[in-house]
């Protein structure tokens, strides 16, 4: 059933066409507004910075983009991603040492976000009544009686709408569009941890070492609170994308991180592990460093709104946007647009409650993801913000956060239902509250702690950093007793 004649997204990266596949069922037009002019292929541009560093694709955004776009996650497979199961395809550095390899319930698609960008892009031409207009710069709102009617062009020409979808992302002027036309601002809820990461591209050698049984690299930042190197605090990866390409990237909270290429390597060969640099001196590098700083969690608030305008909704970083650390942007702004396309396949016209009932729906949505962010941010020093906690309270996430994370780690090794509940947090399946409730995970929890106090792990763990990680496939035969 068609709800209304045009809706109008601003944006064209993958918030926003994944929208466009939400609306395409309920609207005669739908008109993607971009300000850049979008590649054919995968490739880097203007509007999308973080398109250079690593990009997960969460279970959850895989079915929500799968929903929107039939055959999504096929077509990206095909295009050259990879489709994999990190705890066996992943050498994991956590704690003290290397975990060891085996099978979990999670699996993942590995890809970089420029194909992703891609492979929507295709799927989006294939909706008839969609069009994708580029090098279009929105620069403001038209409003009526409390509602929005369209949008304003840089040009001084205007489009006119029925809904309004802003997808422009982190730097998003609708908000203070909002405050010029007479509506009050909106709350937004910050805590910026200082991140900042660095990625360098390169091609994987032609034969890989026999030792490479691993196809990504993970190096949590160490446990040691004792002196280190600066460099032991890093989260590392060795990200691979499809064309026997990896993305090399490094990232800390509040430190500063290498910009030359010269530094990179550098700083590499003083992490955790050996291993990282003598990956990188193995493959051909293709690309300079890409540094990025903006990176702190910030969640504007329009379901606060005594009034929010009529025809406007928001996805992606252009409501809540996080540490791109933890890999939710994509999967929140799908889940989004799925939502979006729900409320359009309930709702009889868009009358004055539709925007507050998708806003009461979508804070829920949000809320996940948002405190497993807050769940690690709000325990370092350097961030800052209107979530930042009191300091007797940052020191006590400080102080459990790590080690309530090795508890849950560990407990997933051996135990079937804290690993498939731990899966489902990871990927925004589940809240870490709901996991944290659920009788059988406690059981999980305690058996496990109860279990390394007397030393009798079941997995083996924490092997040597300096030398390659194990090979061997740990999986259990079958689960042990008990713990289902």
């Amino acid at each position: 059933m068609r709800l209304g004649k045009t809706a109008v997204v601003l944006g064209g990266s993958a918030a926003g066409l994944c929208s466009a596949g939400a609306l395409a069922p309920y609207f005669d037009q739908v008109l993607v507004l971009e300000r850049d002019e979008l590649p054919a292929e995968a490739e880097h541009r203007r509007g999308v910075p973080q398109s250079k560093h690593p990009h997960f694709l969460l279970n959850s955004g895989r079915r929500a983009i799968g929903a929107l776009f039939p055959g999504f996650e096929d077509d990206l497979v095909a295009a050259g991603g990879l489709h994999l199961m990190p705890s066996l395809d992943a050498a994991y550095l956590d704690g003290a040492g290397w975990s060891a390899r085996k099978r979990s319930a999670m699996t993942m698609i590995y890809s970089s976000r420029i194909l992703i960008e891609r492979v929507l892009r295709d799927k989006v031409r294939g909706l008839a009544n969609v069009v994708v207009r580029e090098g279009v710069t929105v620069s403001g709102l038209t409003t009526r009686d409390g509602a929005i009617t369209g949008v304003v062009t840089a040009d001084g020409g205007e489009e006119p709408a029925d809904l309004v979808v802003d997808a422009l992302g982190r730097g998003s002027s609708v908000s203070a569009w909002l405050v010029a036309a007479g509506w009050p601002e909106v709350e937004a809820r910050t805590l910026d941890a200082k991140v900042t990461y660095t990625s360098r591209w390169y091609d994987l050698p032609t034969e890989r070492p026999a030792s490479w049984w691993w196809q990504h690299l993970v190096i949590m930042p160490t446990p040691d609170q004792g002196e280190h190197p600066a460099e032991h605090d890093f989260l590392v990866n060795f990200f691979p994308i499809e064309g026997d390409r990896v993305i090399a990237c490094m990232g800390s909270w509040g430190l500063e991180m290498p910009r030359t290429t010269d530094a990179f390597v550098e700083t590499a060969r003083r992490v955790r592990t050996p291993l990282f640099a003598a990956a990188m001196d193995r493959c051909a590098p293709t690309s300079e460093v890409h540094l990025t700083r903006s990176t702190g969690n910030k969640w504007r608030r329009y379901d606060r709104l005594p009034g929010p305008p009529r025809g406007l909704v928001s996805v992606g970083d252009s409501i809540c946007a996080f540490n791109p650390f933890y890999a939710q942007g994509i999967s929140s702004a799908a889940g989004s647009a799925l939502l979006l396309r729900e409320h359009l396949s309930r709702a009889g016209a868009l009358d004055a409650g539709f925007v507050p009932r998708f806003l009461a729906a979508q804070r829920k949505l949000l809320g996940v993801p948002w405190s497993l962010a807050m769940a690690r941010d709000q325990g370092y020093a350097c961030a800052a913000g209107t979530e930042k906690p009191p300091e007797w309270r940052r020191r006590i996430v400080a102080a459990l956060s790590a080690p309530a994370f090795s508890l849950i780690v560990g407990a997933a090794r051996e135990y079937e239902v804290v690993d498939e509940h731990f899966a489902k947090v990871f990927n925004l399946d589940e809240s870490l509250g709901e996991m944290l409730r659920n009788p059988r995970v406690l059981a999980g929890l305690v058996r496990y702690r109860l279990r390394a106090a007397l030393g009798r792990h079941r997995v083996p763990f924490g092997f040597d950093p300096q030398a390659e990680p194990p090979a061997t496939d740990y999986s259990p035969a079958a689960a042990p007793a008990g713990a289902r």
